[in-house]
């Protein structure tokens, strides 16, 4: 499946992807059950899905499957993705739980040391930016950097306990795109990221969620980033320091894992901060991450002043 949280009449909808068209699954599920008693109602937002996404995946599948057979495209629970404004695909999610320096050769550009741990920090859900939204220069820093990564979705409460790396990709239910976009001079004033990772606008999210059964291997994915076309970041998630189990058994450690938790992965080389002379977004420019197997997340860069 791919999931989407789309936009109508101010408010979030929860959807899926059927070919150039979104399926609203509330309205689907609510159209089909009189005929099918195995399909039960679809919450009308995705974070409400989540509260009970195990049970509720399989009747969203089964909605699909139904749409995706019938003959004509019923108008009345279903519009055209292009006539749709995407919204981040989880909206509010529980946490955002960041992973730092997860590259060895990003570590590296860095002048960092690589961490025996995965180094961790939060993400707060008001920073979340939605394909094809702006990102904004904020007027007290020009050093707005990029960080292209791959985003895992929980999908299972760990429920006060400890996991190990053999059960972790038991609580996987999907994969998106993150740009974990840094105010640079506001994260090095401290040891703490919390600043430089939280500016208002700063975390685009998206486009979807493509859930867990269509990524083959999540360890085998290429991840790009360009900035107005030209590629700046290139690599493989087979190249991260820790892999998926390590990085939810760490956290586990300390902290439950929720349904609709996202966790960016960190970023490989190429961020612009390193750069001689250092390059940073500004306004006009178009930052975009793209990994293989759920599509490509793209933002346009405004200065704050003009928002």
């Amino acid at each position: 499946m791919r999931l989407v949280s789309y936009e109508e009449n101010g408010r979030p909808r929860f959807g899926a992807i059927v070919g150039k068209t979104v399926l609203d699954l509330a309205r689907a599920s609510e159209a089909y059950v009189a005929s099918d008693a195995s399909i039960a109602r679809i919450p009308a937002r995705i974070e409400q899905f989540f509260e009970d996404c195990e049970a509720l995946s399989a009747s969203a599948r089964k909605v699909i499957a139904r749409f995706e057979a019938e003959t004509t495209r019923n108008e009345a629970i279903s519009k055209p993705l292009s006539a749709v404004k995407l919204l981040p695909p989880i909206p509010r999610p529980p946490k955002i739980v960041c992973v730092a320096r997860n590259y060895a050769e990003h570590a590296k550009e860095a002048g960092l040391e690589i961490s025996p741990i995965p180094i961790m920090f939060a993400r707060f859900a008001r920073t979340l930016v939605a394909d094809g939204d702006p990102v904004l220069v904020p007027s007290v820093s020009d050093q707005l950097d990029w960080e292209g990564e791959l985003a895992v979705i929980i999908g299972k409460d760990t429920k006060g306990k400890r996991i190990t790396k053999a059960d972790a990709m038991d609580y996987v239910f999907g994969y998106s795109i993150f740009n974990d976009v840094t105010v640079r001079d506001y994260q090095f004033r401290i040891t703490q990221y919390t600043a430089g990772k939280n500016f208002r606008t700063s975390g685009p999210f998206g486009p979807v969620i493509v859930t867990a059964d269509e990524i083959a291997d999540p360890h085998n994915l290429d991840i790009r980033t360009t900035l107005n076309g030209k590629v700046e970041q290139s690599a493989n998630t087979s190249t991260m320091i820790y892999d998926i189990p390590t990085i939810l058994e760490n956290i586990a450690e300390f902290i439950d894992l929720e349904p609709g938790d996202v966790i960016p992965t960190g970023t490989p080389a190429g961020v612009g901060f390193k750069r001689k002379p250092p390059v940073f977004l500004k306004e006009g420019d178009t930052i975009a991450v793209e990994v293989s197997g759920i599509g490509v997340l793209s933002n346009p860069v405004h200065n704050e002043e003009k928002a």
